[in-house]
Order: C-alpha cells, then structure tokens, then sequence
C-alpha cells in the first residue's frame, strides 16, 4: 500500500489519462501504418514490398532501445504510470498483443499476396529440394565453394560455452549425435550477411528463381558435421538489448566512453527471439532453456525471419515496371541561374532547398565551392549522420587540406551510427579539421552549416539550415526543408551558436532571430502558443499548424490543449508518434499522419499571430528530448516567396485523401487503403508543384510566378465527412 501511494503522489496527473496516448503505443500504431502502405493496392508490387521491410527493420529497432528501455524499468521497480495511465508492465503486455496481430498480418501480406503475386510475374523463391537434379547439383557446387568457406559452426559443450550470437543475425540452431556417442551435442551455424541473401538458381524457367541462403545452409549442413548424425535444426534470431547511455563528464572521454560501448553491444542482454512457426521439440526446449527469456519476448514467425533483408529481392528482380517512377530532384532556380552557390544566395538573399524534391546537388556544391574558394577562411558545420562514403565528409576534408578554417561538431551519441561517425571523425581529424565530439550531456542534433567568406574586402558570412541531416543517401528517401542564406543576423546567431558547441560561450540572453534547445526553444515555442491562447476569439480564432515527426512532450501537449479548448484552430500533422489524445467533439483539432514514398521527416510550424503570420523550421520535435536535452535550432521564414510556398505544402498535405490517416478521439487512426492515387496526393503535388515553380522561374514567365508566390494564408483544412462512415471501422491496432 506504501508503494501505491507512492506512486500516486509521483504521478498525480492520472485524472488527465484522457488527454494523452502512451508514446510506445503511439509508435506501434505508426508501425502498423507503414504495413498498411504494404496492403495498398495504389502502390506498385515492389513498393508494397519494401514496405514489409520497413516494417520490419522499425521493429527490430524498436525492440533494440524502446521495449528494452520498458523492460529495465520493469527489472529496476520503476513501474509507474505514464501521462497516458500505463504502467511500463502494462505497455509491454498491450504491445505483444498488438504485434501478434500486426505480426499475423505482415505474414499474410507477404505469403498470401505479395509473393504469389510477384511469382506470377516470374520471380519465384524455392526450396532446393523442390528443384531439379541438375540445379540441385550446381547448388551443390555453389555452395561447397562460395558458401562453406565462410561458415564457423560454434559448438557447445564443456569445452566451449554458450556463445554470445549476434544480434540480428540469423543463426541455425543444431542437436546431434556424434558417431559412437550416446549424448546430444549443440552447435550454432550463422548465416553470414557478408553473402547474398537470395541466390538465384538457374533452373531454365522464365523469370528469376531463388533459394534463401539459410534454406542451402541447411541443406548441405551434414558437410559441417561430418560424422555426425543431425537429429533437428531450424533457423533462429534474436535481438538485443543495444541500447546504451554514456556518462560524458568530460568531452575528451567520450569518444572512449562510446567505443567501449560499442565493443559491449554483443554482450548485450536478449530482447526477443524469432523462431518459425512450426519450431517445436528438443531443440527448441534446450533453446529456451539456456535463454533464459520471458515467454513475452519469444516470438513465432509466419515465413521467412529477418524480412528487412527483402530489401535484396526488390533489386534482383529487375522489374522496374513494378516500381513507382523516378522523380528525379528538381534544381531550384537560383542555382541554374548562377554557378556560383555563392552568388546564388547573395542574389536572392534566401534560398529554400527541400529534398528529396529539389536535388540535394545545391548543398553539395555550396560545400564543393567554399572547399576550393580561396576567399573562403572558415567552415563550421554540425554533423549528425552521413553516408559512409558521404561526399560532405569528403568536402570538409579537401577544405581543411587546402589551409581553410574547419570545425566539425560531431555528434557521436547519433543512435547506431555511432561506429560511422567515429570512423569518418578520425578521417576529419587527420586532414586538419578540428572536431568537436558533441557536447558533455547533450546531444548536438541541430543541422548548421556557416561559411565565413572574404568579399570585397570584408568578411561575409553564409549559413544552411535545416530539418534534416547531411546525409547525401537519406536526402532521396526522407522530406526536409531547409533554407541557404546571407542575412547578417541569422549567419550572428549560428555564428554564436557554433561558439557555444565549441568553446566556453555562454548562449546569449536573447538570440536576434533563432531559438535553440536546450536554452530558450522550448520557451519561445510555448509563447508563441499562448500569444494564439490571448488572441483568439470566436469570430478570428488563433491559428497553428504543427508539422513535425513525434510529439510526445507533456507540457506540449497540455498546452496544446489548453489553446484547443481556448478555440484555437490547430492542424498537426505528425508522421510518427503522437501522444496527444483528441478529446470529444473537439473539432477545432485536426491531427493526421502521412505515411508515404518518401519518409516525411521536415518540421515546419506556422502561427497566424493575429494576422502577422510567423513560419518556422526546426531540427527538433516536441519531445523532451529535443525540447531539454539535445542542441537542437529553430529558425525563422521570413522570405515572402518562400513563405509562400511553404504555405502550399502544407495545403497540400492539409488536404491529402489519398494518404493522410486521422487521429479520432478513440485514440485509433483512420486508415488509407486507395485503390488508386487521385490528383488529391501530397507528396506527388509537392514534387509536380516545386518542379513547376522551378520551371517557370527560369521561362521568366512572371505573372505566372507571381500568381504562384502570392497564394493566401495556409487553407483552411478540408471539412471531412464524418469518420465513422467515410473511413473503414477501426481496429484496435491502428
């Protein structure tokens, strides 16, 4: 009873249960969004396919930080409530609930639908007893050469203890008789993902044909144990607790402290093992039994393990016409018209780059350009995460080699980039650039870049901004936005900035234009929202549109609420976790979530401030984390053109049918199962729309531009039939 009361009096807020979504059912219902994206008919075969594994590789990191981190709250006796009521106890037991059914789903899709399908168009997956004498010979052959080299069967015994298998990978269990011994013997066979997955078999059919690398494994497994009678084997995985905290006291042993870390992930405690469905017997028993894991966290699987690596598939079986055209990224106007990066965004002042729509080539250059530019004398940058052959990187080294000023801010906390990050530092280091390994306590996630140019015989200084990272891969996979520019006080601002992340400056008491976590961007956020609380009124209510990632920030949300019931008209369109529970009848909140081709990830945020519009980008969430203990910018649109088209994106995706699914006052989304897209698709009108623009400006046809830049205020959203009827009954896990 002590305990309880305890409890209570940590968590009074209970009674506001209404008000908030638990941020780990959140996400599961985001997941099983994205496997909707695998049901939609209006997606090409091999898109719905990417689309299981996606879901998959979601889930596995899931697993690795979130239902890990919910179990040692379990293990330590911190089993309190959340805002939303649920005990970390209690999460765990609705999430297996729901990824049994999601897990039965994905199943289906994939065995009932998408294969059988794909085999009709000729790419078929076999086993290799199914196959012909003469195929299997060469099977044979392949395997004995390619295949039996690279593998290390791990016996367990007296001798040899049971070994630490690797996270994620998928290993083959085996139980045998050694010849002349009475006893069972174990052993352990990985299956390397050094090789090719899927194998494709000439077997002189049409089409392509393909043998799982697991399934020839096991098919020839008698070759690595020679003398020995197999009695059972199957395919296993199992996941691990990889996640991990570092005290960073000082910054100089952080990049210790993380490497050391790093060589501590396969030590790491199981999270979950994945069996077939059918895996029954001895050898299971003797599994669990040295695992040692709650019934909770052992999984059977429908199908193939690891569907992440589907990934293979989608490119070995050369069928574009099942894969959504390209849409190759427009050049904004401003850099076909100048060679120069430089002289483009002097000329314009502002320019806005937003890939994957527009091309990532202009962020590219402006870095390519101030690495040779002999009147370039400093370059400072944040990185979080990059590509491992990332020509950022590459950038930033011939700037350094070439005498220039480089201060790289390296984050080296970014979660499972960590590896990556050390490695290309080192690389930064040894050409001359000075690197800055985050900060003691934080997380750097903010994404800057200042250029300190020498022009006409005074210093000028030019800044990126964005939403997202300086990854040349991502940019052709997640939406961002991001701004190129010259204005002195923005390029002071970053400038301070960059001398807080790197020396001992103190952030100023009030930036000109900025706002930066952990110091005032939660403050600047809240008042903005309350200036809509005081100046809303029932003939010009307050306006916000919130478009972000996650939002799971508790005084966010109350707040959100607080503006809701003050009449404020709020849109937020969050793609991932959204702890905020509409209440009944609360219609002046629309919250919707967008899962589509390319992964939104931009934040963008517009507040109608009584007529004198504010627009906003933002590296952060509204999340803790982002709001107190990461480094993370906001900035402002003030660029009237760019404001402009800023205000048609977010009509666009206000007014998306096609994707867009609905958050209801039940605490379930709608779902989105078109058949075919229609003219009403965000992210298509958003490609189509900034490639028009960019057109236009270089035609020089102005009065079209004009009409173009000159739209209104972000439209009104659309008015939706009522839920229950237009939308497919909800269920439980959506």
């Amino acid at each position: 009873m002590k305990k309880e009361r305890k409890t209570e009096k940590v968590r009074p807020e209970r009674r506001d249960a209404d008000l908030f979504i638990s941020r780990d059912l959140s996400w599961i219902d985001f997941n099983s969004r994205v496997l909707d994206e695998a049901a939609c008919l209006a997606n090409p075969l091999l898109e719905r396919l990417k689309f299981i594994a996606i879901f998959s590789s979601n889930l596995d990191e899931f697993f690795m930080v979130r239902v890990a981190g919910l179990r040692q709250m379990v293990k330590m006796e911190q089993d309190l409530p959340d805002p939303a009521g649920n005990r970390p106890s209690e999460q765990l037991a609705q999430l297996r609930r729901k990824l049994e059914r999601l897990l039965k789903r994905q199943a289906e899709l994939l065995q009932e639908g998408i294969l059988p399908e794909l085999e009709t168009r000729g790419v078929r997956i076999c086993r290799p007893a199914t196959l012909p004498g003469t195929v299997r010979s060469d099977l044979a052959g392949y395997f004995r050469t390619q295949v039996l080299p690279v593998l290390t069967p791990l016996a367990v015994d007296q001798a040899h203890p049971f070994p630490i298998l690797n996270s994620g990978a998928i290993e083959i269990a085996v139980s045998m008789r050694p010849e002349g011994g009475e006893h069972l013997v174990y052993a352990f066979v990985e299956v390397p993902e050094v090789l090719p997955r899927f194998i494709e078999v000439p077997d002189g059919r049409p089409g392509r044909t393909f043998v799982l690398l697991e399934e020839l494994i096991m098919e020839y497994l008698g070759e690595l144990f020679s003398g020995c009678e197999l009695e059972e084997y199957f395919p296993f995985r199992v996941t691990r607790d990889m996640d991990f905290s570092v005290e960073d006291e000082r910054a100089d042993d952080l990049l210790q402290s993380i490497e050391k870390k790093l060589l501590q992930r396969r030590h790491r405690e199981p999270i979950r093992v994945e069996l077939l469905n059918n895996t029954r017997g001895p050898l299971a028993k003797w599994l669990r039994n040295e695992f040692r894991l709650d019934e909770q966290f052992w999984y059977h699987v429908h199908g193939p393990l690891h569907l992440k690596q589907f990934f293979e598939l989608v490119g070995k079986a050369r069928l574009p016409e099942l894969l959504e055209p390209a849409w190759p990224g427009v050049m904004p106007a401003a850099f076909s018209e100048h060679s120069s990066a430089f002289d483009a965004i002097a000329a314009r002042g502002t320019v806005l780059v937003a890939p994957p729509f527009h091309s990532f080539t202009p962020i590219l250059r402006l870095l390519q350009q101030a690495a040779e530019d002999p009147d370039v004398l400093a370059i400072k940058q944040t990185l979080y995460r990059v590509s491992g052959n990332s020509p950022v990187v590459r950038s930033l080294q011939h700037a350094a080699e070439n005498g220039k000023q480089v201060t790289v801010v390296v984050e080296l906390k970014a979660r499972f980039d960590e590896g990556n990050n050390i490695a290309w530092a080192r690389l930064l280091e040894e050409s001359g650039a000075h690197v800055v390994y985050g900060v003691a306590g934080l997380k750097v996630h903010c994404k800057a870049l200042l250029i300190v140019r020498r022009e006409n015989g005074a210093i000028r200084r030019y800044v990126h901004l964005a939403t997202g990272n300086y990854n040349d891969k991502t940019a052709a996979l997640y939406t961002d936005l991001g701004i190129m520019s010259c204005d002195p006080d923005l390029c002071f601002d970053v400038a301070n900035l960059f001398n807080v992340l790197t020396g001992y400056s103190s952030p100023p008491s009030e930036w000109r234009k900025i706002a930066a976590s952990p110091f005032d961007l939660r403050r600047r956020v809240s008042a903005m929202i309350e200036r809509e609380i005081r100046n809303s009124t029932p003939d010009r209510p307050g306006r916000i549109i919130a478009k972000m990632n996650s939002l799971s920030d508790e005084k966010m949300i109350r707040l959100l609420h607080r503006a809701a019931d003050a009449g404020v008209e709020i849109d937020l369109i969050v793609r991932g976790i959204c702890c905020y529970k509409p209440k009944p009848g609360q219609e002046n909140v629309r919250i919707i979530s967008i899962v589509d081709r390319f992964l939104e990830h931009s934040r963008l945020f517009y507040f109608f401030n009584n007529g004198d519009s504010e627009y906003y980008l933002a590296s952060a969430d509204w999340m803790y984390r982002n709001l107190d203990r990461r480094v993370e910018l906001l900035f402002p649109v003030e660029d009237e053109k760019i404001r402009s088209v800023l205000d048609r994106l977010l009509a666009f995706q206000l007014h998306d049918t096609d994707k867009i699914r609905r958050l209801l006052a039940s605490g379930v989304y709608t779902r989105s199962m078109a058949g075919s897209y229609t003219d009403a698709r965000s992210q298509y009108n958003s490609y189509r729309y900034l490639k028009r623009l960019a057109d236009e400006e270089m035609r020089n046809v102005t009065g079209e531009a004009l009409k173009v830049y000159t739209s209104p205020a972000p439209a009104s959203p659309p008015v939706f039939a009522d839920d229950e009827e237009e939308a497919e009954e909800p269920r439980e896990e959506e």
